[in-house]
């Protein structure tokens, strides 16, 4: 990789503490420096200096300075990119149809749908009582809820049994606090009661006025408490029907979909435990279905006077027991498919004749379709080599069709209703490319990497077929690897803006997802979470190998953990790549998962460690990317963050971008973008996002023109 110099005219020093200087529009900046501000950090006898701790200070107006001056930065910088990143946004936004509407579904009478009026940012929830029917009622209108606020979720909504009364929560701030509201759908009044500091869901009782919903710590954000509402009351009379006081557990509610129960679930990364509520009687308290036992995940469904377990108890990649309705404890359960070494049970779909169990194997989902009467079996067939595939909308019971989602790298979203006695099955709607799109140019992939170890690692490639793979391409491989999340290799329209311009795009399937099983999760964490930055490197040497690029175009990108594997991978072979984009990246480990009042810390020491504990401290501290930058050349490095992030706080990435321009000793970018009114998921709405998207692609293809 060859150092980029990019000249920069010394007019203007910026500094954390002098911000009130002046430029001209011709004038470009030099990179703003932080003050440093020495906080001593000493825990196992060992010390750490952070010079930019001060920077977590969000009421300190020398930190919006310091974060407003970056942003003035970024954009002298990638000035030259403007009319790049017009064309870009203009693009992406041009392939999406913006008249569209999803497929209806149906539950309790109705078929309810989302639709997009054109030009509008936000969905409008709609119901009607015939599939085909014209009589449409507009149950949300997002886009006349948004107005006056400059970032607008509309999070999930729950109709009343009797179908008269809404339940709909919505976020303001963008650290996904939502706001729970209700709306009588007979009249349009809205009733006057707000609860506040949700985390967006809820559930009714069948009674028509009880609701149950949870509520967050708000220092944290873990939500910890579930409470029970009466309609027309004061919320601050609401009763706590649990707190999970466990700081390392989150709780939530659900319905089962027989609506016969309600499920409280508390949840840790290892450790699973259920509650469940009849829900024609919610002044019942909670009966415990199987105590916590470290280790012991499960999940329950709910079927006539059984219930279904998918666990894994004594066994890794989960099976399916079963147990009777009223003896619901662990040595009750019976098994009904047992664990399989090659294939992990994602999750499972209950029908009154059959139970589809979400199967995958070597990285790729399949449907396995059980007749619950004559127990036949069969897996739906998927016409590509490397897809995804998911049930959706399946809140019947008594019926046998069975709807999922599908797409690959080369085909938009489709969704199918399949039948599950005859095979058949039958296209409801495949997601419309407004343009000149044709799957047919374009060719994907599945290749395998081989660690350093000796494991194989899955990579999904795809790249337009008149492109020569001659080892002169440009690259962008991207990743994610933490929480057992896969990284499915999904379409994406946006990404055809980078595929058009000659660029290959590769999903390195990395240790730390759960793509090839639960080992795959388990050998990406905690003592061997390195494995995970060390798999990605060696799925770049792989692809430059085989011809697909070279080190001066081959780039990086991740966000949240995926960007601390960013981050990791800057310090550990920064000369691999021409670039790398960190979006919300967690980059702070150690100081972060020692502080127990930022939110996610203590609900995730199963996944990182808990560096309380000496021995996570040290092997924390030895790949931290904050802790291990050092004097030394980097590569260009495009970051981003929200000021209202509420999963990695702005001061993770602000801090590690101040450290790197204190020491690194190279003349390539580094650049902080901060959305100064939003969050985790960066700016609301269908189209305001795509700007984030122009900015990042504008900011690589800046690179590849100046190499």
């Amino acid at each position: 990789m060859k150092l980029l110099t990019y000249p920069i005219l010394i007019l203007v020093f910026i500094s954390c503490n002098n911000t009130n200087q002046t430029t001209t529009m011709e004038e470009k900046f030099l990179p703003p420096t932080c003050k440093k501000t020495p906080k001593k950090l000493t825990i196992h006898s060992d010390l750490r200096i952070d010079n930019y701790y001060w920077l977590k200070e969000r009421e300190n107006k020398d930190v919006i300075n310091y974060l407003n001056e970056e942003n003035k930065y970024t954009n002298a910088i990638l000035k030259e990119t403007e009319k790049t990143q017009d064309s870009l946004y203009t693009e992406m936004r041009n392939r999406i149809k913006e008249d569209d509407q999803s497929v209806p579904y149906f539950f309790n009478g109705f078929y309810y749908s989302t639709k997009y009026d054109k030009g509008s940012e936000h969905p409008i929830h709609t119901r009607k009582t015939t599939f085909e029917g014209n009589n449409e009622e507009v149950l949300l209108d997002g886009n006349k809820m948004a107005k006056g606020y400059d970032y607008f979720d509309l999070g999930g909504f729950e109709i009343s049994k009797n179908n008269k009364i809404i339940a709909y929560s919505y976020d303001t701030l963008s650290r996904r606090m939502y706001n729970l509201q209700f709306k009588n759908l007979e009249t349009g009044k809205l009733y006057p009661e707000i609860i506040k500091n949700t985390n967006g869901s809820m559930e009714w009782a069948n009674d028509n006025k009880t609701v149950f919903y949870t509520q967050q710590d708000p220092v944290t954000l873990r939500s910890n408490k579930i409470f029970k509402h009466i309609l027309g009351t004061d919320p601050k009379n609401d009763e706590l029907v649990f707190e999970e006081k466990d700081e390392t557990f989150d709780c939530g509610i659900n319905k089962t979909k027989s609506q016969k129960y309600l499920m409280i679930t508390s949840s840790s990364t290892l450790t699973d435990e259920v509650q469940y509520i009849p829900t024609d009687n919610p002044n019942e308290k909670p009966i415990v279905f199987q105590k916590r036992t470290r280790g012991l995940e499960y999940r329950v469904y709910h079927f006539e006077d059984k219930f279904y377990i998918q666990t894994n108890l004594e066994a890794q990649n989960f099976c399916l027991m079963e147990c009777n309705e009223k003896q619901t404890s662990s040595e009750n359960w019976k098994i009904v498919i047992p664990n399989r070494n090659e294939t992990l049970i994602e999750y499972i779909e209950i029908f009154k004749n059959n139970i589809l169990i979400c199967e995958r194997t070597d990285g790729l989902v399949n449907f396995r379709i059980i007749n619950t009467e004559n127990k036949n079996e069969h897996y739906v067939d998927f016409p590509e080599d490397t897809y995804v595939a998911y049930t959706s909308a399946n809140f019947q019971f008594e019926t046998n069709k069975l709807r999922f989602w599908y797409n690959s790298l080369l085909t938009p979203g489709t969704t199918y209703e399949y039948n599950m006695d005859t095979k058949e099955r039958s296209i409801l709607k495949q997601r419309e490319i407004i343009g000149d799109f044709k799957s047919e140019n374009y060719s994907c992939s599945r290749l395998w990497a081989t660690a350093r170890d000796g494991v194989k690692i899955p990579i999904s490639i795809v790249h337009r077929k008149d492109i020569l793979l001659d080892g002169n391409n440009p690259l962008l491989q991207y990743a994610y690897g933490s929480y057992g999340y896969s990284m499915d290799p999904n379409f994406s329209s946006n990404r055809l803006s980078l595929l058009d311009r000659g660029f290959i795009f590769a999903i390195a399937h990395i240790r730390g997802g759960e793509e090839m099983g639960r080992s795959w999760y388990e050998d990406g964490k905690l003592l061997k979470k390195k494995n995970t930055f060390t798999d990605f490197i060696d799925c770049s040497e792989f692809l430059i190998e085989k011809g697909y690029t070279n080190s001066n175009q081959l780039y990086g990108m991740g966000g949240s953990a995926g960007g601390l594997l960013m981050g990791a991978v800057f310090n550990m072979r920064p000369e691999l790549y021409n670039g790398l984009i960190a979006a919300v990246p967690f980059v702070d480990v150690v100081t972060t998962m020692l502080d127990e009042d930022i939110p996610l810390t203590t609900s995730e020491y199963d996944e990182w460690g808990n560096p309380n504990d000496s021995i996570y401290y040290n092997y924390m501290l030895s790949y931290s990317p904050y802790d291990n930058v050092e004097a030394k050349d980097y590569t260009n490095l495009l970051v981003t963050t929200g000021l209202h992030d509420s999963q990695v706080q702005y001061w993770e990435p602000a801090k590690w971008v101040a450290k790197l321009r204190e020491l690194k000793t190279d003349d390539n970018l580094v650049l902080l973008k901060t959305n100064m009114n939003a969050g985790h998921g960066g700016s609301s709405g269908r189209f305001e996002y795509l700007k984030e998207i122009a900015l990042d692609y504008a900011f690589i293809l800046m690179l590849e023109q100046n190499n």
